[in-house]
């Protein structure tokens, strides 16, 4: 007797990956192993879920991969070094997530000695390439199974074909489609497939909750989110956790981001992300008070690269731990406290406490007092800047601008 297929479905307990574990097990025969890979996103009561309804829909073992610190120490510290936000607006929430459960998938589907590896994307999306292009670099020779992409599968088809087999769930109710992670919530669907329209209040899973004003005080070392509130954190994923919990009850971090997916469409997302939001824009705040102008830009050009590239399904490039290099070079003195005022829906950066604060120096106050140099010195400086356009403006006079 031929032994079944082992297969290793990247289980996140919605509707695509359901339908996959109870199809491989009933209409293919296979022995399934169902991998939920948590980067964060899911809580104690959600990852119990996903064992009891992966035994349900006839998988042989369920595993939680916990890679939420990997996730980290890999790539979330680098993301808020660069201060990235893609388009200058979404903090590559879920979609950052995906290659590290990629990873994980790859590294658990090798350690069983799994004959496939199976996941729930659809053909219109990026996750499709993320997890693609992750396995075939890291788990090659592994057959790759993709019902809902290669069947084109409708929503309703799957669910009537759980129903028909005997498992129920909420899917038909939900208009919106989330996905959450440590780094923000993506909200697909509804209003969102109209361009003209905005997420209604409904469509978030975090409401206001706080009328505020509140002031909130960030603290970092060397470029890392230390303290809160004075509280410090070794742990920082517990770090971002409190930052979350007091951003969210104001409704911070909401928005639409509208870019260019993998595949070439437009592709359009709404997210809330209180987190990333106050994290990033206290971090961004305290750069402008301790490094130079120079390196700030030259940090902001390889910074876009890095959420390019991560967007883009490109971690495993070669060039990424060279990037990920200078950003950690670029923060040996972006330390110091930021101080933020909340309000609902917004916030806005008050103040900076750092000893490496470039602001306060022995050399002149802006718009104050010269202590460095004399008025002769400023009037022959501006008079040797100026050199290059008097010289245009000499030889072309009758030029107007």
């Amino acid at each position: 007797m031929m032994a079944k297929k082992k297969v290793v479905v990247a289980f996140s307990g919605g509707l695509d990956t359901s339908y996959n574990v109870m199809y491989l097990t009933k209409e293919m025969d296979c022995e399934v192993y169902a991998a939920c890979a948590n980067t964060g996103g899911f809580s104690a009561e959600q990852l119990k879920a996903n064992e009891e309804n992966a035994y349900k829909l006839g998988a042989v073992k369920y595993v939680t991969l916990d890679v939420t610190q990997e996730y980290y120490e890999k790539s979330l510290k680098y993301m808020v070094y660069g201060n990235v936000l893609r388009n200058n607006c979404y903090p590559i929430s879920v979609s950052s997530e995906r290659i590290f459960q990629a990873l994980a998938i790859a590294r658990y589907a090798k350690e069983i000695g799994a004959d496939a590896i199976a996941h729930g994307s659809t053909g219109a999306g990026n996750d499709q390439i993320r997890f693609d292009m992750t396995f075939l670099v890291k788990a090659p020779g592994i057959e790759i199974i993709t019902l809902t992409r290669d069947r084109n599968l409708s929503r309703q088809e799957e669910v009537d074909y759980l129903n028909k087999n005997g498992y129920f769930a909420d899917f038909t109710k939900l208009k919106y489609s989330y996905n959450v992670g440590i780094w923000g919530t993506s909200i697909c669907g509804g209003e969102i497939l109209d361009s003209a329209q905005g997420l209604p209040e409904e469509a978030y899973l975090k409401h206001v909750t706080k009328e505020g004003p509140e002031t909130l005080k960030l603290g970092f070392e060397k470029g890392e989110l230390c303290s809160v509130n004075g509280k410090k954190y070794e742990d920082k994923i517990a770090a971002i956790q409190a930052v979350e919990e007091i951003g969210a009850a104001y409704g911070i971090g909401r928005d639409c981001h509208v870019g260019d997916t993998i595949i070439g469409i437009k592709g359009r997302v709404g997210f809330e992300a209180a987190a990333p939001m106050l994290i990033i824009g206290a971090h961004r705040f305290l750069e402008k008070y301790t490094l130079s102008k120079w390196q700030q830009y030259w940090k902001d050009q390889v910074a876009n690269w890095y959420g390019m590239f991560l967007h883009e399904s490109q971690y495993l490039e070669p060039v990424m731990p060279d990037i990920e290099a200078m950003l950690t070079s670029s923060q040996r003195n972006v330390t110091g406290d930021v101080i933020l005022e909340l309000r609902p829906l917004g916030f806005q950066t008050v103040g900076v406490e750092s000893p490496n604060d470039l602001v306060k120096n022995k050399l002149g106050e802006y718009g104050e007092t010269a202590k460095a140099w004399s008025s002769e010195d400023a009037k022959g400086f501006i008079k040797v800047t100026s050199t290059a356009l008097r010289a245009y403006y000499l030889a072309h006079p009758d030029e107007e601008r």
